[in-house]
């Protein structure tokens, strides 16, 4: 009976840097809670005013 092989050698080159994801998840995260903040400041603005 022939072997079977289970096992497959996979080469993983880890070569990519996830630098910019970081920078683009902290950039797209502030500009979330910026837009937040000025949304619940024109909220509280036009609550004032009524």
């Amino acid at each position: 009976m022939p072997k079977i092989e289970t096992e497959k050698k996979i080469k993983v080159e880890d070569s990519s840097s996830l630098k910019g994801t970081l920078a683009s998840v902290f950039l797209l995260g502030f500009f979330l809670i910026v837009t937040w903040v000025g949304v619940y400041f024109l909220f509280l603005d036009r609550v004032h005013n009524l």
